[in-house]
């Protein structure tokens, strides 16, 4: 029987974008509808979808190797001794930055910090950190557990406030509701089993995983340049650009000109262009990666 290691899809909103990295990362995952186990195009995987909430448990008692989850849930579950944390992957939101998970209540009310919670009324998905933030802070409040449409809960004045993630807060805003305090911050971290990683087999397998995960998320990142460049001005042209280690430069056929060729930041295409031109580069070109190890 073929050995497979057993990996989890967070389901919901990250599982679009997980799917999309692996893709990149070099695996075809596809779910269809109403089918928990997606096919990969791997022999060696085998695929759950798992809600982001739980996998964390399944990691820890073996039913799942390795999965993703927020850093979160595995901080609701007091489980960051028992699974291992092998990288974080930031990849699910546009900003690239991490969710946070934040205190809100009415724009009109009177609860201007934590302090201001004793007696009152809370509701949120993540319950036990809450409760032990709280708690650290000698304040007394009654934390439910919310299901969903948690933000409606403080809109409606079923409760006093509500802890809910977001990203840049403009829902948030959007519903008339006010951010008193950041509570906690949240990366997305790929998960593994113990027993699995003293598996020779496996963890080979969770370290190929891993490697081409950093690195389709590093190339997100970067893009290569390559120019052609008067020879007379090629230091000049060198300086100015950065790289990963050193551009490759090499001279066109019967001609003083060279082909520049480097890895840049995204962020630094913008301004770069325009000063390269300005050198007397020609031909600028941008390519997209799909890795970078």
């Amino acid at each position: 029987m073929t050995r497979q290691l057993k990996l989890g899809i967070p389901k919901g909103s990250l599982e679009k974008s997980t799917m999309e990295l692996f893709l990149q990362a070099g695996w075809k995952i596809d779910s269809h509808s109403r089918n928990y186990f997606p096919s990969v195009d791997d022999p060696d995987l085998y695929c759950a979808l798992v809600r982001p909430q739980e996998m964390a448990r399944y990691v820890t008692d073996g039913t799942l190797d390795l999965g993703l989850t927020g850093q979160d849930w595995i901080i609701e579950r007091d489980c960051q001794d028992e699974v291992a944390a092998i990288c974080e992957l930031e990849y699910s939101k546009s900003t690239n930055k991490p969710c946070r998970w934040v205190l809100v209540v009415p724009k009109d009310s009177p609860i201007q910090s934590v302090a201001d919670l004793q007696g009152k009324r809370i509701a949120t998905e993540l319950v036990n950190f809450t409760q032990k933030y709280l708690k650290e802070r000698q304040i007394e409040a009654d934390v439910q557990f919310s299901w969903g449409a948690t933000e409606a809960k403080v809109v409606e004045g079923l409760v006093d406030a509500v802890v809910e993630i977001t990203e840049t807060g403009s829902t948030i805003r959007a519903h008339g509701l006010r951010i008193v305090a950041d509570l906690l911050e949240t990366r997305t971290q790929l998960i593994a089993n113990k027993s699995a990683l003293r598996d020779p087999w496996k963890k080979e397998k969770i370290d190929q995983i891993a490697l081409l995960l950093q690195a389709a998320l590093a190339a997100r990142h970067h893009v290569v340049l390559k120019m052609n460049v008067p020879e007379g001005m090629a230091d000049a042209v060198i300086k100015l650009l950065p790289c990963l280690r050193a551009p490759t430069v090499s001279h066109l056929y019967r001609t003083d000109w060279l082909a520049v060729e480097t890895v840049v930041h995204r962020s630094l295409v913008r301004d770069l262009i325009p000063r390269l031109k300005g050198l007397g580069a020609e031909g600028i070109l941008e390519y997209d990666l799909q890795k970078v190890v």
